[in-house]
Protein backbone atom coordinates (compact mmCIF):
# COMPACT_ATOMS: atom_id res chain seq x y z
CA UNK A 1 0.00 0.00 0.00
CA UNK A 2 1.86 3.58 -0.60
CA UNK A 3 0.80 6.93 -0.31
CA UNK A 4 0.18 10.16 -1.19
CA UNK A 5 2.92 12.69 -1.78
CA UNK A 6 3.58 16.27 -3.68
CA UNK A 7 6.09 16.67 -6.20
CA UNK A 8 7.53 19.85 -7.15
CA UNK A 9 7.26 20.32 -10.59
CA UNK A 10 9.97 21.95 -13.10
CA UNK A 11 7.75 25.13 -13.67
CA UNK A 12 6.47 25.61 -9.72
CA UNK A 13 3.51 23.92 -9.45
CA UNK A 14 3.02 21.27 -7.20
CA UNK A 15 0.87 18.11 -8.14
CA UNK A 16 0.21 15.02 -6.02
CA UNK A 17 1.37 11.48 -6.98
CA UNK A 18 1.19 8.25 -5.42
CA UNK A 19 4.38 6.56 -3.91
CA UNK A 20 4.82 3.03 -3.53
CA UNK A 21 8.10 1.52 -2.28
CA UNK A 22 9.75 -2.25 -1.94
CA UNK A 23 9.73 -4.06 1.05
CA UNK A 24 13.65 -3.99 0.96
CA UNK A 25 16.32 -1.64 -0.80
CA UNK A 26 15.26 -0.48 -4.13
CA UNK A 27 16.44 -1.75 -7.85
CA UNK A 28 15.81 1.51 -8.67
CA UNK A 29 13.23 4.41 -9.58
CA UNK A 30 10.43 3.90 -11.97
CA UNK A 31 8.36 7.07 -12.70
CA UNK A 32 4.86 5.76 -13.72
CA UNK A 33 2.34 7.82 -16.28
CA UNK A 34 -0.94 7.24 -15.82
CA UNK A 35 -3.70 6.69 -18.00
CA UNK A 36 -6.10 9.37 -19.44
CA UNK A 37 -8.32 8.17 -15.67
CA UNK A 38 -6.15 9.65 -13.57
CA UNK A 39 -4.27 8.10 -10.60
CA UNK A 40 -7.37 5.65 -10.46
CA UNK A 41 -7.58 2.50 -8.25
CA UNK A 42 -6.04 0.51 -11.26
CA UNK A 43 -2.95 2.99 -11.62
CA UNK A 44 -2.39 2.55 -7.91
CA UNK A 45 -2.44 -1.24 -8.54
CA UNK A 46 -0.36 -0.98 -10.73
CA UNK A 47 2.55 1.36 -9.13
CA UNK A 48 2.35 -1.71 -6.06
CA UNK A 49 2.95 -4.14 -8.49
CA UNK A 50 5.82 -3.00 -9.86
CA UNK A 51 6.77 -2.01 -6.27
CA UNK A 52 6.72 -5.52 -5.05
CA UNK A 53 8.86 -6.30 -8.04
CA UNK A 54 11.66 -3.55 -6.21
CA UNK A 55 11.17 -0.67 -7.76
CA UNK A 56 10.46 2.64 -6.26
CA UNK A 57 7.56 3.98 -7.92
CA UNK A 58 6.10 7.67 -8.26
CA UNK A 59 2.85 8.26 -10.13
CA UNK A 60 2.11 12.13 -10.61
CA UNK A 61 -1.36 12.90 -10.88
CA UNK A 62 -1.55 15.34 -14.03
CA UNK A 63 -5.18 15.74 -13.84
CA UNK A 64 -4.06 18.28 -10.48
CA UNK A 65 -3.42 20.97 -13.40
CA UNK A 66 -6.93 20.75 -13.73
CA UNK A 67 -8.60 19.79 -11.12
CA UNK A 68 -7.90 18.00 -7.62
CA UNK A 69 -7.57 13.96 -7.30
CA UNK A 70 -9.81 13.71 -10.32
CA UNK A 71 -10.05 10.11 -10.21
CA UNK A 72 -12.47 8.15 -13.16
CA UNK A 73 -13.70 4.97 -14.20
CA UNK A 74 -14.16 3.35 -17.43
CA UNK A 75 -17.75 4.37 -19.15
CA UNK A 76 -18.21 6.53 -22.17
CA UNK A 77 -18.37 9.44 -20.00
CA UNK A 78 -15.67 8.97 -18.14
CA UNK A 79 -13.67 8.49 -21.77
CA UNK A 80 -14.94 11.79 -22.99
CA UNK A 81 -14.26 13.37 -19.18
CA UNK A 82 -10.69 11.83 -19.41
CA UNK A 83 -10.34 13.26 -23.21
CA UNK A 84 -11.63 16.81 -22.15
CA UNK A 85 -9.48 16.95 -18.94
CA UNK A 86 -6.13 15.57 -21.24
CA UNK A 87 -7.39 18.70 -23.51
CA UNK A 88 -6.42 21.06 -20.80
CA UNK A 89 -2.78 20.22 -20.40
CA UNK A 90 0.04 20.90 -23.06
CA UNK A 91 3.17 19.33 -23.38
CA UNK A 92 5.49 21.88 -21.46
CA UNK A 93 3.12 21.34 -18.33
CA UNK A 94 3.23 17.49 -18.81
CA UNK A 95 6.77 17.04 -18.64
CA UNK A 96 7.33 19.84 -16.01
CA UNK A 97 5.41 17.16 -13.88
CA UNK A 98 7.57 14.04 -14.92
CA UNK A 99 10.94 16.12 -13.93
CA UNK A 100 9.45 16.15 -10.31
CA UNK A 101 8.87 12.58 -10.04
CA UNK A 102 12.50 12.45 -11.39
CA UNK A 103 13.18 14.68 -8.49
CA UNK A 104 11.09 12.84 -6.47
CA UNK A 105 12.92 9.80 -6.60
CA UNK A 106 16.56 10.89 -6.17
CA UNK A 107 18.67 8.46 -4.17
CA UNK A 108 16.49 5.13 -5.85
CA UNK A 109 19.48 4.14 -8.12
CA UNK A 110 18.73 4.55 -11.66
CA UNK A 111 15.94 5.75 -12.96
CA UNK A 112 13.13 4.16 -15.47
CA UNK A 113 9.79 5.65 -16.80
CA UNK A 114 6.49 3.55 -17.96
CA UNK A 115 3.37 4.36 -19.23
CA UNK A 116 -0.12 3.98 -20.13
CA UNK A 117 -2.56 4.77 -22.79
CA UNK A 118 -1.84 9.04 -22.60
CA UNK A 119 0.98 7.51 -20.51
CA UNK A 120 2.35 5.37 -22.91
CA UNK A 121 3.12 8.66 -25.40
CA UNK A 122 4.44 10.47 -22.07
CA UNK A 123 6.84 7.48 -21.76
CA UNK A 124 8.15 7.92 -24.90
CA UNK A 125 9.08 11.59 -24.63
CA UNK A 126 10.63 10.86 -21.77
CA UNK A 127 13.05 8.78 -23.34
CA UNK A 128 14.02 11.47 -26.20
CA UNK A 129 13.34 14.79 -24.16
CA UNK A 130 15.24 13.77 -20.72
CA UNK A 131 18.73 12.34 -20.04
CA UNK A 132 17.74 10.89 -16.65
CA UNK A 133 16.28 7.55 -17.77
CA UNK A 134 18.38 4.17 -18.19
CA UNK A 135 14.99 2.34 -19.69
CA UNK A 136 11.14 4.03 -21.16
CA UNK A 137 8.59 1.42 -21.49
CA UNK A 138 5.49 2.32 -23.50
CA UNK A 139 1.78 0.94 -22.79
CA UNK A 140 -0.20 2.19 -26.27
CA UNK A 141 0.32 5.75 -26.46
CA UNK A 142 -1.38 7.03 -29.27
CA UNK A 143 0.97 10.33 -30.07
CA UNK A 144 3.79 7.90 -29.80
CA UNK A 145 4.21 8.05 -34.22
CA UNK A 146 3.58 11.85 -34.14
CA UNK A 147 6.82 11.63 -32.02
CA UNK A 148 8.37 9.44 -33.81
CA UNK A 149 11.45 10.46 -35.41
CA UNK A 150 12.75 11.93 -32.26
CA UNK A 151 15.92 9.95 -31.24
CA UNK A 152 15.60 8.15 -27.50
CA UNK A 153 18.57 8.56 -24.98
CA UNK A 154 17.57 5.40 -23.93
CA UNK A 155 16.71 1.66 -24.68
CA UNK A 156 12.64 1.63 -24.90
CA UNK A 157 10.04 -1.21 -25.12
CA UNK A 158 7.00 -0.39 -26.64
CA UNK A 159 3.78 -2.31 -26.39
CA UNK A 160 0.70 -2.18 -28.99
CA UNK A 161 -2.32 -4.28 -29.11
CA UNK A 162 -3.16 -5.74 -32.95
CA UNK A 163 -7.29 -4.27 -33.00
CA UNK A 164 -6.29 -1.16 -31.18
CA UNK A 165 -9.15 1.25 -32.26
CA UNK A 166 -7.55 3.96 -31.56
CA UNK A 167 -3.70 3.10 -32.50
CA UNK A 168 -3.56 1.81 -36.05
CA UNK A 169 -0.93 -1.00 -37.29
CA UNK A 170 -0.20 1.87 -39.90
CA UNK A 171 1.35 3.87 -36.76
CA UNK A 172 3.22 1.24 -35.32
CA UNK A 173 4.80 0.57 -38.93
CA UNK A 174 5.73 4.22 -39.13
CA UNK A 175 7.11 3.82 -35.47
CA UNK A 176 9.34 1.10 -36.54
CA UNK A 177 10.06 2.76 -39.95
CA UNK A 178 11.92 5.75 -38.34
CA UNK A 179 13.47 3.61 -35.33
CA UNK A 180 14.33 0.33 -36.66
CA UNK A 181 15.76 -2.12 -34.12
CA UNK A 182 16.62 0.86 -31.31
CA UNK A 183 13.23 0.21 -30.18
CA UNK A 184 11.78 -2.88 -29.03
CA UNK A 185 8.16 -3.55 -30.43
CA UNK A 186 5.49 -5.91 -29.17
CA UNK A 187 2.29 -6.48 -30.63
CA UNK A 188 -0.16 -8.31 -28.75
CA UNK A 189 -3.98 -10.25 -30.16
CA UNK A 190 -5.77 -7.35 -27.94
CA UNK A 191 -7.51 -4.26 -27.97
CA UNK A 192 -6.43 -0.89 -26.52
CA UNK A 193 -6.25 -0.77 -23.05
CA UNK A 194 -5.37 -4.35 -22.93
CA UNK A 195 -3.56 -3.90 -19.13
CA UNK A 196 -5.95 -3.03 -17.67
CA UNK A 197 -8.59 -5.68 -15.52
CA UNK A 198 -11.39 -2.84 -14.94
CA UNK A 199 -11.61 -2.05 -19.23
CA UNK A 200 -13.91 -4.64 -21.34
CA UNK A 201 -10.76 -4.77 -23.64
CA UNK A 202 -8.41 -6.56 -21.03
CA UNK A 203 -6.89 -9.03 -22.11
CA UNK A 204 -5.24 -11.17 -19.43
CA UNK A 205 -3.18 -13.34 -21.51
CA UNK A 206 -1.48 -10.12 -23.00
CA UNK A 207 -1.60 -8.67 -19.93
CA UNK A 208 0.77 -10.94 -18.31
CA UNK A 209 2.98 -11.42 -21.11
CA UNK A 210 3.80 -7.72 -21.24
CA UNK A 211 4.34 -7.36 -18.03
CA UNK A 212 6.88 -9.93 -17.83
CA UNK A 213 8.61 -8.50 -20.72
CA UNK A 214 8.46 -5.35 -19.29
CA UNK A 215 9.86 -6.39 -15.85
CA UNK A 216 12.44 -8.29 -17.48
CA UNK A 217 13.55 -4.87 -19.69
CA UNK A 218 13.68 -3.35 -16.68
CA UNK A 219 15.69 -5.43 -14.74
CA UNK A 220 18.60 -5.72 -17.64
CA UNK A 221 18.31 -1.76 -17.84
CA UNK A 222 17.54 -0.43 -14.38
CA UNK A 223 18.30 -3.42 -12.41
Amino acid sequence: MGQTITLNAKDGFKPSAYEAKPSGKARGGLVMIQEIFGVNNHMKRTADIYAAAGYHVVAPAFFDRVGKDIQLGYGEADIAKGREIRGKLNWDQILADVQGGIDALKGAGKLGIIGYCFGGSVAWLGATRFKDFSASVCFYGGNIAQFSEEKPNCPVQMHFGETDHAIPLSDVGKIRANQGAKVEIQVYPAGHGFNCDERGSYHEPSAALSRERALAFLKQYVG
